[in-house]
């Protein structure tokens, strides 16, 4: 599939040495979404910044639909929609209006069909004659949304889109992302909702002190790090674990009402059966059973520390 953003070597370092970006290589196919997880200061930022043409980098180069972001700006910002953080929006202004100004910045005919759809994908379509003063923060946040689709780009990115927003909001942007994956646009985002990029994304980049650490098909990485887990849950509280059982690895709940084992969900050696059979001859009364495989917030937090 072709490569619609590619990122070689990529640095950022700012006049009091702090390192920003340290030499981060990525490749992102068209049509694909692909979500950065990070923790604050990470760079996800700075790396969306830099593409857009915001931020100059120091070192290395990066392409967009196979022009340079740097020689070829003008093509490459024609290309790119922006969500950005910040609301920042004309005040007095109303939507349409707003919406086919934006337009005209990218050297494009007035087009009132398409300010028409995006209104209305955003469900901002009663509001398009109101004074942008007047929207209250999420649909403000919907606005800046529909200002980064106007000119039909290619490539959307969306930084922190949905922090602090209402539970309708974000379910219109995750509809209107699918629906832009089908058409063929590249997205980007970053987020700290984890649950949104397990559940949309299709593969995870994980960067933490402006290196990136991984980026992997959501569904192989989930394969290759995550665990399982066997949770009993017990009929008493137990002081402490038997010895019996903590030589075999299992562990106590904060709540000592469960005792844990963590185990790799594809090795063949673990005898589930055994385990159980051993928690009865401890003694201990059962009140459920169950296990489960272990989320991508889990997996994000251990890589994170581990490159600590």
């Amino acid at each position: 599939m072709k490569k619609m953003i590619e990122i070689n070597n990529l640095g950022k370092q700012y006049a009091n040495g702090f390192v920003a970006l340290d030499n981060i290589t990525l490749n992102v196919k068209k049509g694909e979404i692909l979500a950065l997880l990070g923790p604050n200061g990470a760079g996800k930022t700075t790396l969306i910044s830099t593409i857009c043409g915001i931020v100059n980098p120091t070192s290395g180069n990066v392409t967009v639909g196979g022009f340079d972001i740097i020689k070829n700006y003008r093509q490459t910002r024609s290309l790119i929609g922006l969500v950005p953080q910040e609301l920042t929006t004309d005040a007095f202004e109303t939507p349409w209006n707003n919406l086919t100004f934006s337009r005209g910045l990218f050297g494009l005919p007035k087009n009132p069909q398409i300010v028409e759809r995006v209104l209305k994908d955003l469900s901002l379509w009663d509001k398009k004659d109101a004074r942008i003063m007047t929207l209250s923060g999420g649909m403000k946040r919907r606005l800046l949304i529909a200002k980064a689709l106007v000119h039909e780009p290619q490539v959307l990115f969306l930084d922190e889109p949905t922090a602090g927003v209402d539970v309708g909001l974000r379910q219109d942007m995750w509809r209107m992302v699918d629906k832009l994956r089908n058409q063929g646009v590249t997205i980007v985002l970053t987020t700290h909702y984890i649950e949104e990029a397990e559940a949309i994304a299709d593969r995870i980049g994980v960067i933490s002190g402006g290196k990136l650490l991984l980026v992997e098909d959501k569904q192989s990485l989930m394969a290759r790090m995550g665990q399982k887990q066997l949770k009993v849950e017990l009929m008493e509280s137990l002081d402490s674990i038997p010895a019996v059982l903590s030589e075999q690895g299992f562990l106590l709940s904060e709540d000592h009402l469960s005792i844990i084992y963590h185990y790799d969900k594809d090795a063949p050696e673990v005898d589930i059966a055994g385990l159980l059979q051993s928690v009865s001859i401890a003694g201990l009364g059962v009140k459920d059973i169950h296990t489960q495989q272990s989320s991508l917030e889990e997996i994000f937090v251990d890589l994170v520390e581990d490159a600590v």
